[in-house]
């Protein structure tokens, strides 16, 4: 759980985000810079990925450096996802929202 002020910021980028897309899910991602990114999954035809791998998508597109933090809204992500994450920075902060709005670590 977290109650880290820059935190609930994601969770703010990543509930209106996903209110605003009408979507089941999204996330958003505070990188090593403390720029900050938000997608919704993706899918066309056979292609499909989650929000937190399409976050890191459009994050790594601005050349990130490292991932201090992401909060995931709706749909939890596959295990696959949360290790990409982990692979990409070992020291991420990873959460999900639950039903309170409290963030909470995968």
């Amino acid at each position: 759980m977290s109650n880290n002020p820059e935190d609930l910021k994601l969770l703010t980028l990543a509930k209106s985000t996903m209110a605003r897309s009408n979507s089941n899910s999204a996330a958003a991602l505070r990188d090593a810079t403390g720029r900050t990114y938000v997608a919704i999954p993706v899918a066309s035809g056979e292609f499909a990925v989650d929000a937190l791998l399409a976050v890191l998508v459009v994050a790594k597109a601005s050349s990130i450096t490292g991932i201090e933090a992401v909060v995931i809204c709706g749909q939890e992500p596959n295990q696959a996802s949360i290790s990409v994450i982990k692979s990409e920075d070992s020291k991420a902060k990873i959460f999900i929202v639950g039903a309170k709005d409290e963030l909470l670590s995968l």
